[in-house]
């Protein structure tokens, strides 16, 4: 069972940055697929970017290439997502999920198996 806690989550002004941080409890962080996705009022809950189990392979929605980066420690169990350049429309609750052991990256969320309880993040104008 692996739970997972969101912090970093809050109030930016567009064009500023902000690093959203997933800690992950469980052995089996380490060999888990990680993925960070994000629900705005009124829209389906949309993929915005996953990492594999070792953090060598990335894979982002086109509409934040290049302005977000995904990242991992397995030392710590902790997943990252750095967010810069933000823009109104990346206003959204962001999720952090995680796949089985063994499993590998994917942008569907029904492919996860557990999820934190989101973190608000809110880009004004």
């Amino acid at each position: 069972q692996v739970q997972l806690v969101e912090t970093g989550g809050g109030l930016v002004q567009a064009g500023g940055s902000l690093r959203l941080s997933c800690a992950a409890s469980g052995r089996t962080f380490s060999n888990s697929a990680m993925g960070w996705f994000r629900q705005a009022p009124g829209k389906e809950r949309e993929f915005v970017a996953t990492i594999n189990f070792s953090g060598r392979i990335t894979s982002y929605v086109d509409s934040v290439k290049g302005r977000f980066t995904i990242s991992r420690d397995n030392a710590t169990n902790t997943v990252y997502l750095q967010m810069n350049s933000v823009k109104p429309e990346d206003t959204a609750v962001y999720y952090c999920a995680g796949r089985a052991v063994g499993s590998t990256s994917s942008t569907s969320y029904s492919n996860y198996d557990y999820w934190g309880q989101g973190t608000q993040v809110t880009v004004s104008s």
